[in-house]
């Protein structure tokens, strides 16, 4: 399908970060847009005030008429979360619509234009938000697609006037098979989704391939020590092509230097916390140079860039009291973020309000999951959020909380958090998970701003 001939567009899970931003291009570009999403969210709402009509009720009857027939100018958007029993979904299916996912809707909109796509198994979000900060702050422009809504824009999508698209590569469900980019990163190929991969061994075929998408003059940046063949190495503090170096903190900023072959850039600063994170501005960093962009005018964008929400965001910063949330799900996730939290605040003790995502990822590393949560002073674990599975035979929180050999640890419902967080007032605290934890973020902001 090509993009031109695009009149309508239904997303059927328009709320999802990836779906949303898709959505947004669409209705910038004129398009009819509307959507199904099982809950009403901050983001969905958002998606209202801009002029796209949302139904939550999983119906035929409730989608709207020009989307009733099939026609060729008509494009369904669909995320694989999607129960495969959605009444709408279904529908579509069996009216003969023209289906795709949103990965490959992506690969439709960046055909022809020049993709930086950045993937990874975490750290692609961050990476692309920077990479899309860099490229606007300084003047060059970008379209881009991201899987977060980035601090200094309040969105997910910015558009731009010239042929550049930075896009997040999804790895989930071979998702990112679609592009071919111009410049790929590679951020991370820690085992995840291992209910769609099966094994690790397979994770990172699906990143080989997509490595091998790359165009034919195109540049591909590898974090340093990953098995990928034919890629620029990258790091924070290893002997690397590209590295940051003379890392950091000065007050509450990282502080580090850029070096490659050509070029030294000193004394860079970053708002966002932890090695992990450096690598991530060494990255951006790394594009930016090769598009030709000038060193001072990347400096100056590194140090505006606010991050990304829900990747350690502070929700209260007082002399008292520190709450950060971040989207932190897979075990490496949870340990960069709980050594950036130890190295700003070494003195402080540390709560901590973990939700697990998915029966089969707490399954696969309940033991890693256990040995970085039995580092915190004090931690609240929540059910696991089941996401788009069915509940598994013995795996619930009590199954991972057993195997975590912190004393201060307790399973605790998400009505009781408010309760337990306004008794205790921790002087830190930090709320982790991909779930609904995002629901108790105002809440708790209310209670650890008075407390």
């Amino acid at each position: 399908m090509e993009l031109d001939h695009i009149k309508r567009v239904y997303f059927v899970g328009i709320g999802g970060i990836g779906m949303s931003a898709i959505a947004r291009y669409f209705a910038k570009r004129g398009v009819v847009v509307c959507g199904y999403d099982k809950t009403r969210t901050n983001l969905t709402v958002a998606l209202e005030q801009e002029g796209i009509l949302i139904s939550y009720l999983d119906d035929d009857a409730s989608l709207p008429v020009c989307f009733l027939d099939k026609d060729p100018h008509t494009l369904i958007v669909y995320t694989p979360a999607i129960p495969k029993n959605s009444e709408i979904l279904n529908y579509f299916k069996n009216e003969g619509f023209v289906l795709k996912k949103r990965s490959e809707v992506l690969g439709i909109i960046s055909k022809g234009q020049f993709c930086i796509a950045v993937a990874g198994t975490h750290g692609k979000t961050t990476t692309s938000s920077i990479v899309a900060h860099v490229l606007i702050d300084s003047g060059y422009g970008c379209t881009a697609f991201l899987g977060g809504i980035a601090s200094n824009y309040n969105s997910n999508f910015i558009i731009g006037n010239n042929n550049v698209v930075v896009v997040e590569a999804d790895e989930y469900d071979r998702s990112f098979l679609t592009l071919h980019p111009d410049i790929a990163v590679v951020t991370s190929m820690d085992a995840d989704h291992l209910d769609i991969y099966g094994d690790a061994g397979h994770l990172q075929e699906s990143f080989k391939m997509f490595a091998g998408q790359l165009k034919p003059e195109g540049t591909l940046f590898v974090k340093e020590g990953l098995p990928l063949k034919g890629g620029i190495g990258y790091s924070a503090g290893l002997s690397s092509a590209i590295k940051g170096e003379n890392i950091r903190v000065e007050g509450s900023k990282f502080v580090f230097d850029y070096s490659d072959a050509d070029v030294v850039i000193r004394d860079i600063q970053l708002m966002l916390p932890g090695k992990h994170n450096v690598e991530n501005a060494v990255a951006a960093i790394a594009i930016a140079l090769k598009l030709g962009i000038d060193q001072e005018k990347i400096k100056a964008a590194i140090a505006s860039f606010k991050g990304v929400k829900r990747r350690f965001e502070y929700i209260v910063n007082t002399p008292e009291h520190i709450y950060i949330d971040d989207y932190a799900h897979h075990p490496e996730e949870l340990r960069a973020c709980f050594d950036a939290v130890r190295q700003l605040y070494p003195d402080r003790k540390l709560t901590v309000i973990f939700q697990p995502h998915l029966f089969t990822r707490t399954r696969d590393f309940a033991d890693d999951f256990a040995k970085v949560l039995s580092t915190a002073d004090h931690l609240l674990l929540l059910e696991i959020y089941p996401a788009r599975e069915l509940p598994l035979p013995g795996i619930n929180s009590q199954y991972l909380l057993d195997k975590i050999t912190l004393t201060a640890k307790e399973i605790c419902g998400k009505d009781l958090v408010q309760e337990k967080i306004k008794n205790k007032k921790p002087e830190l605290l930090l709320t982790v998970g991909a779930g609904d934890i995002d629901t108790l973020i105002q809440p708790l902001k209310t209670i650890m701003s008075h407390a």
